[in-house]
C-alpha cells in the first residue's frame, strides 16, 4: 500500500513539473513576441518564475496563477524588468518597466 502511495506522489510531481514547463514556455513566447512588438530586446532568452498561487478564473474554476520576470533592453546598454502574468495556460498581462526610447 505504501508503494502505491509513493507512485501516486511521483506521478503528481511529474504532472506538476510538466505543467510548469509548459507554462514557462508559453510565458517565454509571449514575452518574446511582446518585446518584438514594442521594439525592445529580450535579454538572456529567459523568463524566471517569480511567484505562484491558485486563483479562480472568470468561470469560477481554480487555476494556477503564475508570475514570470524577464529582462529587456531598448538600446542594448541598460537592463529593464518586465513581467508576464498567467492564469492557467492563458497570458493575462504583460508589463514593462518604463524605459528609455532610442532616438
Amino acid at each position: 500500500m505504501l508503494d502505491l502511495f509513493f507512485i501516486i506522489v511521483l506521478l503528481l510531481i511529474g504532472f506538476y513539473w510538466s505543467s510548469a514547463m509548459k507554462a514557462r514556455e508559453i510565458a517565454f513566447m509571449a514575452a518574446n513576441v511582446y518585446c518584438q512588438k514594442m521594439d525592445v530586446y529580450l535579454l538572456d532568452e529567459y523568463v524566471a518564475l517569480n511567484g505562484q498561487w491558485f486563483k479562480r478564473d472568470e468561470g469560477g474554476k481554480l487555476k494556477a496563477w503564475r508570475s514570470y520576470q524577464f529582462e529587456f533592453s531598448s538600446t542594448g546598454d541598460e537592463r529593464y524588468h518586465g513581467k508576464v502574468i498567467m492564469l492557467g495556460r492563458k497570458v493575462t498581462k504583460i508589463q514593462l518597466d518604463p524605459y528609455k526610447i532610442q532616438e
